[in-house]
């Protein structure tokens, strides 16, 4: 069963579980579950994505419930009509936040993209970020007897494919748990001393104004076990999700 953080005769929005895929696809031909059919099978009625979140990053997803709903409220999503906020754990820390505007390469997948051109100029790519804790740990990931780690949020301005993760490894902090853009060395760690099996990427919140109502909505999302497990170990407080 998902979780659903909020629905209405429009839309419906869940917590997605980091793993899950938005929908079938024939590049995960072995896959058996997604959010759209589970969310179909719970709600008894079709539904139709408005924007995506990868695969292994959680959070609020939402969903309209008619096509014409979806054909409306799509160009709010692809417009940037709203503000998203992500939280993420990254290697080492951020001192103090600030906003990065750094253009992104179309990001080509092996065999989806395989007859795309790879020759386009790179896109506008803005991030907002700022640090919201700090750890140092007692184990080892190369020169130094001690690991450092940030709790940071990012508001993305601009929604190119793993934006936030080619951001942030940009700047060096790349998202632990992140196998493509990330540091093998810290992923391996927090595998190994504190069970987190996946990429420390969570969509909080969702602000948007309601395509129908007008009603200012505000859709947010808890955090899971993973993620919970590692503010007790760091002494971190939750952000209000």
């Amino acid at each position: 069963m998902l979780e659903i953080v909020f629905q209405d005769e429009y839309l419906v929005a869940v917590n997605k579980p980091a793993g899950m895929l938005v929908h079938r696809s024939w590049l995960d031909k072995h896959e058996t579950q997604f959010v759209m059919q589970t969310l179909r099978d719970q709600i008894g009625q079709h539904v139709f994505p408005l924007h995506r979140l990868d695969r292994p990053t959680s959070g609020v997803l939402v969903f309209a419930l008619s096509s014409e709903i979806a054909s409306k409220v799509m160009p709010m999503f692809a417009n940037h009509e709203m503000e998203k906020t992500y939280h993420a754990v990254v290697r080492g820390w951020i001192e103090q936040g600030d906003i990065l505007d750094y253009p992104l390469k179309v990001e080509l997948d092996k065999i989806a993209d395989k007859f795309a051109k790879e020759d386009k100029e790179a896109q506008e790519a803005i991030t907002e970020y700022q640090p919201l804790a700090k750890v140092e740990v007692p184990y080892s990931t190369g020169r130094f007897p001690t690991s450092r780690y940030s709790l940071i949020e990012m508001k993305p301005k601009t929604g190119r494919k793993h934006q936030l993760r080619r951001h942030m490894h940009h700047l060096s902090h790349p998202i632990i748990g992140d196998t493509t853009h990330g540091d093998g060395k810290h992923n391996r760690l927090f595998r190994e001393c504190y069970d987190a099996h996946r990429l420390m990427l969570h969509a909080s919140e969702l602000r948007f104004a309601h395509p129908f109502t007008g009603e200012a909505l505000v859709l947010t999302a808890s955090m899971d076990e993973v993620w919970q497990n590692l503010f007790t170990q760091f002494g971190w407080s939750l952000p209000n999700t």
